[in-house]
């Protein structure tokens, strides 16, 4: 554990970032489950809905660098993809 005054405040900084982005992270990864739900039962209307709130929740998370601006990207991409994949 770090012993200098300065070292113990950046660990608890270091701390409350890494709760700060699991948090944000897991909004990721749960959004992005209910829109592949929402494919999987073929329902363009509803998988369209949450792929906004999905598109939002993940810029979001880019804009804050928990993730970076090319895994937002294709991230978005893949779950566009997909959706698109619905009426083919």
């Amino acid at each position: 554990m770090a012993n200098h005054k300065s070292a113990l405040k950046r660990a608890g900084q270091n701390e409350i970032r890494r709760i700060r982005n699991k948090a944000v992270k897991t909004r990721v990864k749960n959004i992005t489950k209910e829109v592949r739900a929402a494919v999987d039962e073929t329902q363009k209307d509803k998988a369209l809905a949450e792929l906004n709130i999905a598109q939002s929740i993940i810029d979001t998370a880019a804009k804050k660098g928990v993730l970076h601006k090319k895994t937002a990207a294709r991230k978005i991409s893949r779950l566009s993809k997909l959706i698109n994949s619905i009426n083919s």
